[in-house]
């Protein structure tokens, strides 16, 4: 183990980050309440570049193929970020092109979903590369959507990551258990920053991260496939699932499911607590991200022990989503209480 590596990365993270603050670039100029809640014009959407600096680490030999398409969807966030790229519907359709070569390049298709009907489909070659590209794209946007509040992605895929580690169900994809541990780590380190405000994760951090959890999930799938499909399903329930929602929900107000607003769960608990418990931004951002990742790290902590079986995982994911639902519809009541959704 290269302790020298832990030594550094905050280090290079902190005096990089002072850096790109002093010289005032890649801030915050925007300040969207629907992108961050917290809204600090001076605070830098810097977290994608040292998770793409420092997953070269642990990529570029591994497999460069893959390298190259996670620079690419870096990129493409890091241009909406600059707002080079800022209509939502363009930034879709290259999200679609880039995904779908790359689910054909690394031959990602082929996933079974262990529902007949749907496997029958799935046996078309051009039928399964939509499926995975698909899919991969709704957990990239959904990563994006929860991206509002200081820590919930980054912890979010931290209990993920941590999950994997502890069932050592990466190993068999060649990701070493070492490999995780710095991965979890460069997480951990990006995560105190952002917890202070001291950076952000933007477009380019959200859609990276995004297409590397779904990467190696997808990876883990094909090469054990007697995990359940539906394992892979719980452990990306949240972004994945608010992906779907805002769709829903979005349709059900008359505005356009790629328009960004400031109506998602996160968004609702992080209103409660400031205007029922009167708590500051800080705090409701910090008392939001921790009730949501505490309920995330139990469930997904229990699925773990039932990494086989089918039937409690969908028994598990539906509990999810009813809870979701019941739990958004009490507080779009609360705050919007003249509103008939």
């Amino acid at each position: 183990m290269n302790y020298l590596f832990f030594f550094l990365i905050p280090i290079v993270i902190y005096f990089f980050n002072s850096f790109i603050i002093k010289k005032k670039y890649f801030l915050n100029f925007s300040g969207e309440i629907h992108q961050k809640i917290l809204g600090s014009k001076k605070t830098p959407l810097s977290g994608g570049i040292f998770l793409i600096l420092f997953l070269s680490i642990i990529l570029i030999e591994r497999d460069v193929i893959a390298y190259v398409f996670f620079i690419s969807i870096f990129i493409l966030g890091l241009f909406s970020d600059l707002k080079i790229l800022s209509v939502p519907s363009r930034r879709l359709f290259y999200q679609f092109v880039l995904v779908l070569l790359f689910v054909h390049f690394l031959s990602l298709n082929g996933i079974s979903t262990r529902i007949i009907f749907i496997d029958k489909f799935l046996e078309n070659y051009y039928l399964s590369i939509l499926f995975s590209t698909l899919c991969l794209i709704i957990l990239i946007n959904g990563t994006n959507f929860i991206d509002g509040l200081n820590g919930l992605v980054l912890t979010y895929y931290f209990i993920v990551l941590a999950i994997l580690y502890k069932s050592n169900l990466l190993i068999g994809i060649n990701f070493s258990n070492l490999n995780t541990i710095y991965l979890c780590y460069i997480l951990f380190i990006i995560l105190i920053f952002n917890f202070f405000n001291q950076l952000y994760l933007g477009d380019s951090g959200a859609y990276l991260l995004g297409l590397f959890i779904g990467y190696i999930m997808i990876e883990l799938h094909k090469y054990d496939p007697n995990v359940s499909p539906f394992y892979v399903v719980l452990l990306l329930w949240y972004p994945c699932f608010e992906n779907l929602f805002s769709i829903i929900r979005k349709f059900k107000l008359g505005k356009s499911p790629v328009s960004p607003d400031s109506k998602h769960l996160h968004h609702l608990l992080f209103y409660f607590f400031k205007k029922k418990i009167k708590s500051n931004n800080l705090a409701s951002n910090n008392y939001s991200s921790l009730i949501i990742n505490s309920y995330n790290f139990l469930i997904l902590l229990l699925g773990s022990y039932s990494i086989y079986n089918t039937q409690i995982l969908i028994i598990l994911i539906l509990i999810n989503i009813l809870i979701y639902t019941i739990t958004y519809l009490k507080l779009f009541k609360l705050k919007y209480k003249n509103f008939n959704f």
